[in-house]
């Protein structure tokens, strides 16, 4: 990398190049897929921690390569929740928007229904002005017929009825045409309020992206390759972790119909990339992902790890099953799949693609059920 310190010589070379092969295996072995027999028919198995030489210490003001790492590592996740912020922003200015076009349905019949009621209004009044203009009140007075005017009473009091049906109706209406008219207004507040959000979490994602690449460019093929070491050494470091703690012990729940499924879809994506904003077919973020799946299934979930988080039912750790989405990080930025034996399905972030990892290689914040 331009600026971390190097050793020149054929030994240090070839050991560069034995541990970019080693790199190689550990991404191999993390993303092996077995069939054991379980619900999923997907294991996971944790890789043997690689015995690395020890890395040279840096010159004074170089960063080394771990501290790059942990560098774009931070500016990824700034991109991946300035990611959920944009497709909630999306989300919702969708919402908007199709609001917006049912309440203009809802106008225009509205319209077409005043439009009836004038004429049946302005039919009344004709007929009573063929009629010679005299209130059928005082033409029913001036009968002499007995039949003739119990009959009438019957039709004018059907008829005064008619007519204050019409006007209430009329009236109604046109109070909802206002209401309808002020629900638009404020629903394009906020489709613009959203449009505005969308904008400026749309800039910070790029920005943040865009750093990160260029971080991760001014590295070496070989340096590249440890990089991707370092990333998985710190996913295997954390996994081992959490097992150890214990917190797999109890976990066994089988998947549903509906979970398989989804389990299915989501390990059908392996090798995609990563595309922030993406739901399929050809690349995915995060969520995009975890909403296709169980679209796949046949249900409908939210479109964000944190809206999953908010409004799908959450369930302990140790009930955990195949299906079950873990969210990570306190602001519920990203989100995985459970498989099955430990391991999740996720799209970690740009530059990789969609891959299984160790449950516990992330924190826990969650685990969400969408078929509860």
């Amino acid at each position: 990398m331009r600026g971390l310190a190097r050793v020149p010589g054929g030994t240090m070379g070839a050991a560069r190049r034995r541990r970019g092969a080693s790199s190689l295996v550990l991404l191999c072995t993390m993303a092996i897929l077995t069939a054991p027999g379980l619900a999923t028919g997907i294991a996971y198995a944790a890789p043997a921690a690689p015995a690395a030489p020890a890395a040279p210490l840096p010159e004074p003001g170089v960063k080394s390569l771990e501290q790059v790492r942990k560098e774009i590592e931070d500016l990824y996740r700034q991109a991946g929740t300035a990611t959920d912020a944009y497709n909630l922003a999306e989300a919702e200015t969708k919402a908007q928007s199709d609001k917006i076009v049912e309440i203009a349905r809802l106008v225009v019949t509205g319209k077409e229904k005043i439009a009836d009621l004038k004429n049946r209004a302005g039919a009344a009044a004709r007929a009573q002005y063929r009629s010679g203009g005299m209130p059928p009140g005082a033409q029913l007075a001036l009968s002499d017929d007995p039949n003739h005017y119990l009959d009438g009473a019957g039709r004018l009091r059907q008829g005064e009825k008619a007519a204050s049906n019409l006007l209430s109706e009329l009236g109604r209406t046109q109070a909802d045409l206002e209401r309808y008219a002020q629900e638009a207004s404020e629903r394009w507040a906020i489709l613009e309020a959203n449009r505005v959000k969308s904008e400026e979490s749309k800039k910070q994602v790029e920005e943040k992206i865009k750093a990160a690449e260029e971080l991760e460019s001014k590295l070496e093929a070989e340096e590249k390759a440890r990089l991707i070491q370092l990333e998985q050494e710190a996913q295997y470091k954390a996994q081992t972790a959490w097992l150890s703690t214990g917190a797999m012990k109890d976990v066994n729940g089988a998947a549903t119909e509906a979970g398989k499924r989804a389990v299915q879809f989501a390990t059908a994506q392996i090798g995609k990339p990563y595309k922030w904003g993406a739901v399929g077919p050809s690349s995915f973020d995060c969520s995009g992902l975890t909403s296709q799946a169980w679209l796949a299934a046949g249900r409908g979930i939210p479109r964000t790890s944190q809206e999953q988080l908010r409004l799908l039912p959450k369930v302990a750790l140790k009930d955990m099953r195949p299906g079950d989405l873990i969210i990570y990080f306190d602001d519920a930025t990203h989100v995985g799949m459970y498989v099955g034996d430990g391991a999740m399905v996720h799209a970690p972030r740009p530059g990789r693609n969609v891959t299984l990892a160790g449950a516990g290689s992330m924190p826990i914040k969650a685990v969400v059920r969408p078929d509860a």
